[in-house]
């Protein structure tokens, strides 16, 4: 039988405990971009609803994306084989290096 992905995400009700999938501690996401901050609960409107722990923390500005984008390059010119001025031209995101002539 698979194992159901871990789906536990902040809430940003602070009147009842904060949602969690089994064995996940009440301040963990699985959402790579989601960041936790403190915040400051409603103990009463917890307490008047049965509840004897409260949520303390909300969803905040989501983390910039660390997918590769391709644009980050480096060039440069240095002297090639034949005496002549080179650019050179480095793509880190995908690997590619290219040449031609400098200007």
């Amino acid at each position: 039988m698979a194992t159901r992905p871990k789906s536990t995400k902040l809430s940003s009700d602070l009147t009842k405990p904060q949602p969690t999938a089994a064995g996940d501690a009440p301040a963990d996401t699985w959402d790579p971009s989601e960041r936790a901050h403190s915040a400051r609960p409603d103990k009463a409107a917890a307490a008047a609803a049965g509840h004897q722990s409260v949520n303390a923390v909300v969803p905040g500005a989501p983390l910039p994306s660390t997918a590769p984008t391709g644009s980050r390059t480096e060039t440069y010119t240095t002297v090639g084989p034949d005496g002549k001025a080179v650019e050179v031209t480095h793509n880190y995101d995908t690997g590619e290096t290219t040449t031609a002539p400098a200007a």
